[in-house]
């Protein structure tokens, strides 16, 4: 038989890198660093992608909201020949007591609905029409971002 084959490997032929790489139990900085990286890249993206949806959300519901008191208006102005006063009057009726007695009891709006950010929407009355407001996601009214319904 021949003496070489029977002979194991000594520890000084294996490659050293081999030996490092069999003998390791964890991660090295690098790893744990290039793993963090990618936990805040995939964070950051769908915290951008929330906040998007979320802004858009609150956009929605201010519309559909607007799309209420409008139709309340309507239905008031149909109902008692002329536009409410304040968005209040709605709710709770007209204080000339002629027009009261056209108001229904349960009146066109149980609550004066909020915009999406929960501020009030403004209601103005000019001539024949109205403007409902809603001062959008700045808070600022009369800025580029409110949000406008007009009707004359």
């Amino acid at each position: 038989m021949n003496a070489s084959l029977s002979k194991p490997l000594s520890v000084s032929r294996r490659h050293p890198a081999a030996l490092r790489r069999g003998n390791r139990r964890g991660f090295t900085l690098l790893e744990l660093l290039l793993v963090l990286a990618i936990l805040v890249i995939l964070g950051g993206t769908v915290a951008y992608n929330v906040v998007g949806i979320q802004a858009g959300a609150s956009e929605d519901v201010t519309k559909t909201n607007m799309e209420k008191i409008d139709t309340a208006i309507k239905m008031y102005q149909i109902r008692i020949i002329s536009l409410p006063k304040t968005l209040e009057e709605l709710r709770d009726g007209p204080s000339d007591a002629d027009k009261a007695k056209k108001f229904p009891s349960g009146g066109f709006l149980e609550e004066i609905p909020s915009d999406g950010w929960g501020n009030e929407i403004n209601y103005t009355i000019s001539g024949a029409g109205f403007e409902l407001r809603s001062a959008g996601i700045d808070q600022q009214m009369n800025t580029d971002d409110d949000i406008v319904v007009s009707k004359k």
